[in-house]
C-alpha cells in the first residue's frame, strides 16, 4: 500500500544550475533526489553560445527532449555519424545506449531545451565516451571542466 506522501502531487521550484559530467548545465526539476521518482528525471538544459558537451550515452534509458529557444545541433549514432538540427518545438528522441554530442552552433544564442529520461538519478546512467570526440568538428568550445562558482557539480549518483 502507498503511503500518503505517495499518493499526492508535489511541486519542484526551480532552482540554481548543476553542471553535468556532460559539461552542460541544468535546472534539475524531477529526480529521485527532488520528489522520490522511481523511473523518471525531468529538467531544462542550457547550451551556451558557440558551446557544446562530451560525447557520452546514457546507459539503459531512454531521452526525450522538447526544445524551447535556439537550434542546436546534435551527432548522434555509434560513430556520431547522424546530425540532427532540433528547433524550437522540436521535439528529440534518443534511445537508451546511443552515444550523441549536442552543440550550440549560434555566436549569440542560448540553446533551452527540456529533457525527460527513463533514469531518475540523471547522472547515474552517464558514460562519458572521449574516443567519439575527434569524430565531431572542433569548431565549437569543449565544455569547461569544472562548474562555475555558483553552481554545484552533479553527483555520480543520487541520494534515495
Amino acid at each position: 500500500m502507498n503511503s500518503k506522501n505517495e499518493m499526492k502531487g508535489r511541486l519542484v521550484k526551480s532552482g540554481g544550475s548543476v553542471r553535468g559530467k556532460q559539461g552542460l548545465d541544468y535546472h534539475v526539476g524531477i529526480s529521485a533526489d527532488t520528489v522520490g521518482s522511481k523511473a523518471i528525471h525531468m529538467q531544462t538544459v542550457i547550451i551556451a553560445p558557440g558551446s557544446r558537451a562530451h560525447a557520452h550515452k546514457h546507459t539503459t534509458h531512454e531521452t526525450a527532449i522538447y526544445a524551447l529557444s535556439g537550434t542546436s545541433g546534435v551527432y548522434h549514432g555509434e560513430k556520431l555519424e547522424h546530425h540532427t538540427f532540433v528547433a524550437p518545438g522540436d521535439y528529440f528522441y534518443i534511445p537508451a545506449d546511443v552515444p550523441h554530442l549536442p552543440y550550440n552552433p549560434s555566436e549569440t544564442e542560448t540553446v533551452i531545451a527540456v529533457i525527460a529520461r527513463t533514469d531518475p538519478n540523471e547522472q547515474e546512467s552517464v558514460v562519458l565516451m572521449p574516443e567519439l570526440e575527434k569524430l565531431v568538428p572542433q569548431q565549437f568550445k569543449s565544455p569547461p571542466t569544472a562548474p562555475k562558482e555558483d553552481q554545484k557539480e552533479l553527483f555520480e549518483t543520487a541520494a534515495p
